[in-house]
């Protein structure tokens, strides 16, 4: 009986990244993941073979997660996140699907994502806890569900024409509401009711 296992195509120039020095990035992901990465460096193909005493059925999903990841520009620390927290995920916005495949379209849109110096993007991530990555024709984006959506969010207001002060003042009034609801989780049923 064949094992399971998935299919990945990632740039040819990001199989380095993901074999890493001594062929320590995929040996992590092998360890870590119990999963087994066949990687043809010519045609950029990764084949993703779950181990046979891997229970987890999910555990596919999350291999092919971080090796499209690395494949999307994110260093190999980064895109370990998605196996170091299980409500961590990835989210890839293709550009080519908003603007066609116009590469001075694309690349000005990167330009309005990344700002002068990458501060567009560093603000995202600091307020959003996320980690974004412009690579190719993708932006790609890795946190938790609420984190993603609300950069999904400014990334989509920018691409639209936004100004970045809209943008910035978004971010911080979702940051202050995903504070607010942190809060609301710790207070005791007591403290909510004397309010």
């Amino acid at each position: 009986m064949a094992k399971p296992s998935v299919f990945v195509k990632i740039p040819q120039e990001r199989i380095g990244v993901l074999i890493g020095p001594d062929g320590r990035v995929k040996e992590t992901v092998e360890k870590r993941l119990s999963v087994s990465l066949q990687v043809d460096s010519e045609a950029g193909d990764v084949t993703i073979t779950k181990n046979a005493k891997q229970q987890d059925p999910t555990i596919l999903f999350r291999a092919r997660e971080v090796v499209t990841a690395i494949g999307r520009g994110f260093s190999p620390e980064r895109a370990f996140r998605l196996f170091e927290d299980e409500d961590v995920m990835l989210e890839v916005i293709d550009l080519r699907e908003i603007v066609g495949r116009s590469l001075s379209d694309i690349k000005r849109l990167e330009g309005r994502v990344i700002g002068k110096s990458g501060k567009t993007r560093k603000i995202i991530e600091e307020l959003t806890e996320t980690y974004v990555s412009v690579y190719g024709y993708t932006i790609s984006i890795i946190g938790s569900t609420d984190q993603i959506e609300t950069a999904r969010e400014a990334i989509s207001m920018l691409i639209r024409g936004s100004q970045h002060s809209t943008v910035y003042r978004f971010l911080h009034k979702k940051r202050r509401e995903l504070k607010k609801k942190k809060l609301e989780l710790w207070e005791t049923p007591y403290e909510k009711l004397e309010k």
